[in-house]
């Protein structure tokens, strides 16, 4: 191989890893923001949680009747 041949060789494979390290930064980015809201929906659901059960222990209990027609 000549050295021009090299030289060129070594100067596409340092482009290749900036885009991939770009490309790495972007995706680290999404993969942050995704935990982020992960936390928040879990929280979130959590919350909601016990909401429900506060409201099942509050609720009086539906007394069961039977329909007119019978």
């Amino acid at each position: 191989m000549n050295a021009d041949h090299t030289e060129q060789r070594l100067s596409e494979l340092e482009i290749q890893v900036t885009q991939q390290n770009q490309t790495i930064d972007s995706l680290n980015e999404v993969v942050v923001r995704q935990w982020s809201e992960i936390d928040r929906l879990s929280r979130q659901v959590k919350v909601l949680a016990e909401q429900v059960l506060s409201l099942e222990d509050e609720a009086t209990p539906h007394k069961v009747t039977r329909p007119p027609h019978y």
